[in-house]
């Protein structure tokens, strides 16, 4: 799955040799992935109903319900997570830096689920950089041209508490 930031990691940490980006999903799920495209029910071009062109997808999304109704019902955690090898000092190393982020407990907190949440709180933590002169100067800059450290400190304070393995 592509990531646009992958682009900007690449460029603004000197030394990455290798990005990648994952998503897992449960079999369940990547099986009716697969019959809804099986079926041609996430094609985005257009096609012709009775005289009508209607876009699968669309018409997907139209039967389906909204995923802010299903916050209640989710249960299970995310896990968000960077594995970062390479040489520091001179010592090879290997950290792993996560969150997990329990579905229930967001919804009981915000009334949404854990995925809403973990998009949400980043965005929060990186205004509150602006804001407060953390991050900032002239010109447009991506997150990773910044000190991690106040933004890592005020995503924790926010709800989103990482942890180094």
């Amino acid at each position: 799955m592509f990531h646009e930031e992958l682009e900007s990691l690449a460029i603004h940490i000197s030394g990455v040799r290798r990005l990648r980006f994952w998503m897992t999903f449960s079999e369940s799920y990547l099986n009716y992935l697969n019959v809804l495209r099986d079926l041609g029910l996430t094609r985005i071009d257009p096609v012709d109903y009775e005289g009508h062109p209607v876009v699968p997808l669309k018409f997907l999304k139209q039967l389906l319900p909204d995923p802010a109704d299903l916050g209640e019902v989710y249960t299970g955690r995310t896990s968000i997570a960077c594995l970062i090898r390479g040489i520091r000092k001179g010592v090879e190393r290997e950290v792993i830096l996560y969150n997990n982020c329990d579905h229930a407990a967001c919804y009981k907190e915000v009334g949404s689920q854990a995925i809403s949440y973990t998009t949400g709180v980043p965005a929060v933590a990186g205004a509150v950089m602006l804001m407060t002169g953390k991050w900032g100067g002239p010109g447009v800059f991506n997150v990773e041209q910044f000190d991690p450290d106040p933004f890592l400190e005020e995503s924790a304070r926010l709800g989103l508490p990482w942890h180094i393995a």
